[in-house]
């Protein structure tokens, strides 16, 4: 099993080896988390190769910079992926990026550290936000949400079949005080929930629900992805690997999108060969093997897709 706080990058070595084809391309980590991914791209990149990371979580940015300090050939910026475009463009660089890498979720040092507030195995202040710095929290958020809004929060991104149900107790339970604990909104979550999921905490759906919605994960994604087929050269890889089926339907739904070219009117007369295709799918999606899932759990969930830019 994977030590507590450290970070064990999943699917390592697959999407390393999907993602570099020109070793001396210029490359994006769009989730650096702990570098586990950029270590790898570096070690695969020739004395010409680069590497942009991006974070949204300032500690990540740091230990980048702690990490590579002495290598000229990466750059760390504290941004989200969603300003993916908008980085390279002011580097002059559209059209020219080998490969974008996309590590969803959350990593392991942002769960483990209950002064974070994203898990409810530990309390910890009800914060759950990926940079700290700005947006607000999960606890103001709570505060003031009306019942509707938490219940579509709760059902829309955490997948939680009881969400009006438990919306219903956040609201009744911060009549009575604040509420600001992860423990606390744990507790509020398992009460409410008249039936848990075998080997799932009953708190589970929500918590993901909420940290989506306060990071804005769903919609930085959908960002990212709109911009990355301008961002790649022609035959750049897209490499995204999915926590949950929230976020692989979108990135399914993209690569199956840019398959088929843009939608035309039924019946409109286009030949085949006219029909623009920007990207096609590389290989069927990716899971963790057995072997990788015994010395870490929270890989079980993960599904890699890639794709490669044509045109």
């Amino acid at each position: 099993m994977s030590v507590q706080g450290e970070h064990e990058t999943v699917l390592l070595n697959e999407a390393v080896a999907a993602l570099v084809t020109d070793p001396g391309g210029l490359y994006v980590d769009g989730t650096f988390g702990r570098g586990g991914h950029s270590s790898l791209i570096l070690a695969s990149l020739n004395k010409a190769g680069s590497l942009i990371a991006i974070d949204k979580d300032p500690d990540a940015c740091s230990v980048g910079q702690q990490k590579f300090a002495a290598d000229t050939r990466f750059e760390i910026v504290q941004a989200s992926f969603a300003e993916l475009a908008d980085l390279v463009a002011a580097r002059d660089m559209t059209g020219s990026v080998s490969g974008v890498l996309l590590d969803l979720g959350v990593s392991s040092p942002q769960l483990d550290n209950p002064e974070r507030g994203f898990s409810f195995l530990r309390d910890g202040p009800l914060d759950m936000r990926m940079d700290p710095d700005s947006g607000v929290s999960a606890a103001d958020w709570l505060a003031s949400a009306e019942e509707k809004e938490i219940s579509r929060v709760l059902r829309d991104y955490g997948e939680e079949r009881y969400a009006r149900r438990i919306a219903r107790a956040i609201v009744e339970a911060r009549k009575e005080t604040p509420i600001t604990r992860t423990a606390q909104l744990a507790s509020i979550v398992k009460e409410a929930n008249p039936a848990w999921e075998k080997g799932k905490h009953p708190a589970t759906r929500a918590f993901q629900g909420i940290r989506i919605y306060i990071n804005k994960e769903l919609e930085d994604l959908e960002k990212a992805l709109a911009g990355v087929v301008d961002v790649l050269a022609k035959g750049g890889r897209l490499v995204v690997i999915s926590f949950h089926s929230l976020e692989d339907r979108i990135v399914k739904r993209f690569i199956r999108e840019q398959e088929r070219g843009k939608p035309l009117p039924k019946g409109f007369p286009i030949m085949e060969k006219d029909i623009v295709r920007r990207m096609r799918s590389v290989g069927k999606a990716v899971k963790p093997g057995g072997d990788e899932v015994s010395v870490n759990v929270r890989a079980r969930s993960a599904v890699m897709r890639v794709a490669e830019k044509v045109a």
